[in-house]
């Protein structure tokens, strides 16, 4: 546990991107790995995760976050983007692969099954997209503990224009939306923020015990 506390302690949203160093194809494989094992709401993963390292796109794609620099510069640039409307195509897929990999009928899911589609059906199509754009969210966390254990720096951001993000990689025709995205790399030596002291709230102002 303490290595893991040693790592968040030492990862910060990297500003500045050594442009020269790689991230390896095994540690990649790890970070996707861990991505893919993260939890979801009721497991359905919600989302797809495009691994950016074409440079001409990424560059189009920096226009559209405002020229932040990461975004050419790190490594891989992650964009978490969740399914839009949300329904019985991947509710059926999601309960197939449940299937497969237990070896199971299908058949024997049908109580899992009806309260699936309870759940989504409860939702207004705006709530549902809501709900599984949060859920990128869960596995953008995955990314970044992952990343922080592998002495790899992440850059989680917020501030990119998602339809411009959509039009550039083709995402509404695939029915998703850019919901947040991340960077991946190594900081530059020159990057003042990497000594800045880390800044959180103490523990008696976050947490609340009943």
């Amino acid at each position: 546990m303490s290595d893991l506390l040693n790592s968040l302690k030492w990862r910060y949203a990297t500003k500045k991107y050594d442009a020269t160093r790689k991230v390896s194809e095994a540690d990649l494989a790890t970070i996707k790995e861990a991505i893919r094992l993260s939890v979801s709401s009721m497991g359905l993963q919600p989302y797809k995760i495009m691994v950016i390292e074409n440079p001409e796109i990424r560059e189009k794609l920096k226009a559209a976050a405002y020229n932040q620099t990461p975004i050419t510069e790190a490594s891989q640039l992650f964009v978490f983007a969740n399914e839009v409307n949300v329904g019985e195509k991947q509710i059926e897929g999601y309960l197939t692969n449940i299937a497969q990999e237990r070896q199971i009928p299908k058949e024997s899911l049908q109580g899992f099954s009806d309260m699936l589609y309870g759940a989504i059906n409860g939702f207004s199509e705006e709530g549902r997209n809501t709900w599984t754009a949060k859920q990128t969210y869960i596995a953008l966390s995955t990314l970044i503990a992952a990343t922080a254990t592998l002495q790899i720096d992440a850059t989680p951001m917020e501030g990119f224009n998602a339809a411009q993000f959509n039009e550039i990689l083709g995402l509404d025709q695939l029915g998703l939306n850019a919901a947040v995205i991340a960077t991946i790399g190594y900081r530059h030596e020159e990057d003042a923020t990497q000594h800045f002291k880390k800044v959180r709230k103490s523990h008696d102002d976050l947490f609340i015990t009943l």
